[in-house]
C-alpha cells in the first residue's frame, strides 16, 4: 500500500448532536428513520472521546517480555465519555439544556423537589431530548464515529467582557454506557448547519445583574455550571449497559468576577456572616426579573455564597462564587432557570 497523500486539518472535523427516539437505536440522518436533525456544534476544537477500553499489559510468569498471549483487552463493559466546547448557539443550547434538565421548553428549570429519572433498554418514544446521539464527523470518507444513548451530565456557560466582547461560550460533558454504534460510519450527514445567533453578556440590564440579592453588580466575567450525572447498571453483552438513571445530586453554581465598588463591597461581609439554613437571596443575570425564551439569562431563586475574595488588577475586583439552594424537599419552586 502506498502512502496516502491526503491530510486533514482539525477544523475539517465536525461535532454533530441529535435527539434520539429509542434507547439502543442511533438516530439516522435525514434519509433514515428515526430522522431527527443532526445539528452541528460551533466548536473551538474537536477532542477525542474517552473510549475507556480495559487493557491488561502485565508480563506473566515465565518471561521477562510481554508476550502476545499475555495481552488482554475488554471493550464491552465500560462507560464512554465525550466532551466538547465552543460558542453557544440557540439550536445547540436548546438540545443540551433539555437533556440535562429534562424540561421541554425555555426557560429550562429544575425544581427543588426533582426526583430521579430511569431509562432502560426497553425505553422508546423519548420526550424532552432525554437521550442523544453524537457523531464525530470525519473528513475521511467512511470514518465518522457514532455514539448512541448519550446523556449530558455536565454543562458550563462562560463569558468575559475582555474576550470576544463578552460572547457566551459553553462546554459540555456526555456519558454513554452503550457500545459505539459505529466507528467507521459513512451514513451520517449534517442536517442543521452552524448558525450565527450569538449571545452576549452586555444584554443584561444593570439592575438585573444580581448576586445573592445585591443588584447593579458590574460583571467582568462569569461561569455557570450545571451538574446532573448519570449512573449505569446491568450489562447486555452485545449492547452495553442495561439501565441508566439520573439519581445523584443535581446542582448549579456560578463564579463571578465583579468590580469592587459601593454596591459590591458588602459581599465579603455577607460571605462571612451567612447563617446556617438561610438563603442570602436570589442570583440573577438577565434583562428583567424573569428569564425568558430567546435570551441567554439565568436565575437562582435562592442562593448562598461559597467564596468571596479580592481580585487585584488594573481595577480592584472581587471573585464571588454562589450556589443555588432548593426551597424544600416538597417544593416545586425552581432550583434554577436558564433561558436561551
Amino acid at each position: 500500500m502506498a502512502v496516502d497523500a491526503n491530510a486533514y486539518s482539525p477544523k475539517q472535523f465536525s461535532f454533530l448532536i441529535a435527539l434520539q427516539d429509542d434507547w439502543g437505536t442511533l438516530n439516522e440522518d435525514s434519509t433514515g428513520s428515526p430522522n431527527n436533525a443532526y445539528t452541528a456544534v460551533d466548536v473551538d476544537s474537536i477532542g477525542s472521546p474517552s473510549l475507556n477500553i480495559n487493557q491488561v499489559l502485565d508480563t506473566r510468569t515465565g518471561s521477562r517480555v510481554l508476550q502476545a498471549t499475555d495481552f488482554f483487552q475488554d471493550n464491552k463493559n465500560k462507560i464512554i465519555e465525550i466532551s466538547v466546547s465552543g460558542t453557544l448557539t440557540t439550536a445547540v443550547a436548546d438540545i443540551l439544556l433539555k437533556n440535562i434538565t429534562l424540561d421541554a421548553s425555555s426557560p429550562y428549570s429544575v425544581a427543588s423537589n426533582v426526583g430521579s429519572s430511569i431509562f432502560t433498554a426497553a425505553s422508546t418514544g423519548q420526550t424532552a431530548a432525554q437521550i442523544l446521539s453524537i457523531v464525530y464527523q470525519s473528513p475521511s470518507s467512511g470514518n465518522s464515529l457514532a455514539f448512541k444513548d448519550c446523556f449530558c451530565t455536565s454543562l458550563s456557560f462562560n463569558g468575559d467582557m475582555g474576550t470576544e466582547g463578552g460572547r457566551i461560550k459553553f462546554s459540555a460533558t456526555f456519558k454513554t454506557g452503550s457500545l459505539p454504534a459505529d466507528l467507521t460510519s459513512a451514513t451520517i450527514a449534517t442536517d442543521t448547519a452552524i448558525t450565527a445567533n450569538n449571545y452576549y453578556m452586555n444584554t443584561w440590564d444593570s439592575d438585573d445583574r444580581i448576586i445573592t440579592g445585591v443588584a447593579n453588580c458590574l460583571v467582568n466575567s462569569f461561569t455557570l455550571n450545571i451538574e446532573n450525572d448519570i449512573t449505569f447498571a446491568g450489562f447486555i453483552p452485545a449492547a452495553g449497559a442495561e439501565i441508566a438513571t439520573r439519581i445523584g445530586a443535581v446542582s448549579a453554581n456560578a463564579d463571578f468576577n465583579v468590580k469592587y465598588d459601593a454596591n459590591t463591597d458588602i459581599l465579603i461581609q455577607t460571605f462571612h456572616e451567612q447563617t446556617t439554613g438561610t438563603s442570602q437571596g436570589a442570583t440573577l443575570m438577565a434583562t428583567d426579573a424573569t428569564p425568558s425564551d430567546g435570551e441567554f439569562e439565568f436565575k437562582f431563586t435562592s442562593s448562598i455564597m461559597t467564596n468571596a475574595s479580592f481580585s487585584e488588577g488594573d481595577m480592584m475586583g472581587l471573585d464571588i462564587s454562589v450556589k443555588a439552594l432548593g426551597a424544600g424537599i416538597g417544593s416545586a419552586t425552581e432550583l434554577f432557570d436558564v433561558s436561551c
